[in-house]
């Protein structure tokens, strides 16, 4: 399986929906058994902030372009294109003050309430 970068990032922002009342910021890529990927681009929902929630699974982000102040749990980070994140199941997170050029991969994997 393979995930075209540039392919889906020409796809951003999806359909209007929910929370998203300016189009959808991310898109999925790929998915396999418990695993999912999806490319993550909060600029493009026209909010101007990250609204995501905790998810159910752990999640692992790879910036793929720009950078962010990330939030979690409490703790901000700079983070900037390379740099990779985990953020356990359940856990209170969040991309600000990001570049508008921000644009990140989501990998989420494993079972429901995250790995043991």
């Amino acid at each position: 399986m393979k995930a075209d970068f540039a392919a889906l990032l020409a796809q951003l922002p999806q359909p209007a929906a929910g929370d998203y009342p300016h189009g959808t910021p991310f898109v999925a890529a790929l998915a396999h058994g418990s695993l999912r990927v999806e490319l993550f681009a909060p600029g493009t929902s026209g909010l101007g902030r990250d609204i995501q929630q905790p998810h159910t699974q752990d999640e692992l982000y790879v910036v793929q372009r720009g950078a962010s102040d990330f939030w979690l749990d409490g703790q901000t980070h700079r983070v900037q294109t390379g740099d990779v994140l985990w953020v356990p199941a359940g856990a209170a997170h969040r991309f600000e003050r990001f570049s508008d050029d921000f644009v990140t991969w989501v990998v989420f994997y494993g079972p429901e309430g995250g790995e043991r």
